[in-house]
């Protein structure tokens, strides 16, 4: 079993994490790992805070000469904004004097107020700092783990943003294999659209979006492919596939909606428009002629590309702030401003990426799981062989 625990503040001292459950053998290095911490850190919109950060792991334990061991591999993010004196103070694990400032001006649409009620504090600074996507740092480091496994069996994920507000790509043609489609440049454009006349609207949008002391969503999709057939089961609920995506993907920070293939757009459907036909090819085994499901049937990948979209809300915290509710007085507030971005839609995406990488690695253990890679490789080159090659 693949799992992990995170741990860590937005400003704290740093962000942690320890994977067990991992083989040996699996080739890993930090800068693999730094890589799409990187990547994360990239979009046009992000804030101030990525101009202090470097977001670089320091691997503390389970890899030796590059190799996983087998053992616990723990993963440590320092927070270079906690080098300033103010956040040592107000999250300093000992007792400090009672003059340090208390948050109690609650944000719309963030976690302050369920949290503050939840937990019976009286300052929402525990709620935001745990609640902050900063913790995705984390989760992008550990599915950075997981791709060194995926990618030693080509299987490879990437993501691109499909909309900023109104603003929808027009679904420019692309080779039919995503193997070929211009990841690395697409990475380096502003907000990582593959239209690019649409991208510049979009990054005009965030700019408005700015201007105004706004912030704006928008929506993302997350390519993965190699998949063999058989990563999930319908057996039982909670082991098929599609619903640990889905609910993968809804952990993320500001998500509010998750579609997996034509998703929604089913609903409009009759069933000779959606179902994606079976074939039969003597030099490749089983197919379908089409991806409308978008890589999974019966809970379980079917061996075509997964693809999944996500929708992301505007960031809750704006430099020009809602009507709120203060928390210590009761009385009418602004709510309280924290450092953000205006848009992290590109940014989402890779931690899209993410979720769906650690997902598949746990269910790609679960199938052909082994104590070192080699064992795996063979149990996942017999099982690919009964299906992919005639008889």
């Amino acid at each position: 079993m693949l799992r992990f625990l995170t741990a860590g503040e937005s400003h704290g001292k740093a962000l942690t994490t320890i994977i067990e459950g991992l083989p040996a053998g699996i080739p890993l290095r930090a800068d693999f790992i730094n890589r799409h911490l990187a990547r994360r850190m990239h979009g046009y919109g992000r804030g101030g805070r990525m101009k202090i950060e470097t977001d670089t792991v320091e691997i503390l334990s389970g890899v030796r000469h590059g190799l996983t061991m087998g053992s616990p591999v723990a993963l440590v993010v320092r927070n270079a904004d906690n080098q300033n004196q103010n956040w040592r103070t107000v999250l300093n694990e000992e007792p400090v004097p009672d003059d340090v400032a208390k948050v109690t001006r609650l944000r719309p649409g963030h976690a302050d107020m369920a949290g503050v009620i939840k937990y019976g504090f009286d300052d929402v600074r525990p709620v935001l700092e745990r609640s902050s996507a900063r913790e995705t740092v984390t989760r992008t480091a550990i599915a950075a783990v997981c791709r060194a496994l995926l990618e030693q069996f080509d299987i490879h994920i990437r993501s691109h943003v499909v909309r900023i507000g109104p603003i929808a790509w027009g679904e420019v043609a692309l080779p039919a294999n995503p193997a070929d489609w211009p990841w690395d440049e697409n990475d380096a454009s502003p907000l990582r659209c593959f239209d690019k006349a649409a991208e510049a609207e979009m990054v005009r949008t965030v700019d408005d979006a700015k201007a105004r002391g706004d912030t704006v969503g928008g929506a993302f999709e997350v390519v993965a492919w190699g998949m063999p057939v058989g990563l999930g089961s319908f057996m039982h609920f909670d082991r098929r596939l599609d619903g640990q995506i889905a609910g993968a993907i809804m952990s993320i920070p500001a998500i509010k909606g998750v579609e997996i293939g034509e998703g929604f757009g089913v609903a409009a459907k009759f069933g000779s428009q959606v179902q994606d036909q079976i074939r039969w090819d003597d030099a490749s085994g089983w197919g379908h002629l089409s991806n409308r499901a978008g890589g999974t049937e019966g809970g379980m990948t079917n061996g075509q590309p997964l693809v999944v979209r996500a929708a992301v809300k505007p960031i809750s915290t704006m430099m020009r702030p809602l009507p709120s509710v203060d928390l210590a007085t009761k009385e009418e507030s602004v709510a309280h401003v924290e450092r953000a971005d205006v848009c992290q839609v590109p940014a989402a995406g890779i931690v899209g990426e993410a979720m769906v990488a650690i997902v598949l690695a746990q269910n790609f253990l679960d199938k052909f799981g082994g104590d070192h890679l080699d064992h795996i490789r063979g149990a996942y080159t017999a099982f690919v062989n009964s299906y992919a090659v005639a008889d």
